[in-house]
């Protein structure tokens, strides 16, 4: 087995799911790679999904979140059905964290908050991005920049109406351990009010 690969069982799981991605989480901190990079996958009201990745900005204990163009795809989508998947992949111990649940907007309040501390081009990006829609060259995207960045020269971006945070709330976790000979370790977490239930699944 590759020194990497910890086995993980039923007895090595912690009853709370938010608790058990915290720990995974923490332990590849100092790992070089993106770990906030998380696949979003969302689908229309009648099943047609469409995947990609965005950067995990938030992780309490009911709830992940991320910032987007409210008028993306992935957020016309989110309109439609507000229901989502999230997978956290974790090449350097061979783990991926699957997280399903309800999807629903951020505050104005934290959706500023977060915007605030953006890098100003980042927020500069967010006015001058139609994202999601067709664009006839890099140029354009460019001078759409430029224009923005002298509409603000000298005071502070405003967060756009059409962007900010969403918040998964989870229905269901499962923490998958990479082991030889494709014998993985699957721990699946779903409701059990108060807590969470843990069981098993083979590979």
């Amino acid at each position: 087995m590759n020194a990497r690969w910890t086995p993980f069982d039923l007895a090595d799981s912690h009853p709370d799911p938010f608790e058990q991605f915290r720990l995974w989480f923490e332990d590849v901190k100092d790992e070089p790679f993106e770990r906030e990079a998380i696949t979003l996958v969302t689908s229309t009201h009648d099943g047609h999904p469409s995947a990609r990745m965005v950067l995990l900005r938030h992780a309490d204990d009911h709830s992940f979140g991320w910032f987007t163009n409210y008028d993306s795809r992935k957020a016309r989508e989110l309109s439609e059905n507000p229901h989502a998947a999230l997978l956290w992949y974790c090449e350097p111990r061979g783990r991926q964290v699957r997280i399903e649940g309800d999807v629903r907007k951020m505050s104005d309040a934290d959706s500023d908050a977060y915007f605030a501390k953006r890098p100003r081009g980042h927020q500069l990006g967010a006015h001058a991005s139609a994202q999601s829609e067709p664009i006839a060259s890099r140029q354009e995207l460019e001078e759409r920049v430029a224009a923005v960045q002298e509409r603000f020269v000298g005071r502070e971006v405003p967060r756009p109406n059409n962007w900010g945070g969403y918040l998964l709330e989870p229905t269901a976790f499962e923490f998958w351990q990479q082991r030889s000979d494709r014998l993985h370790d699957r721990i699946m977490y779903s409701p059990d009010a108060p807590r969470w239930r843990r069981q098993r699944h083979a590979p």
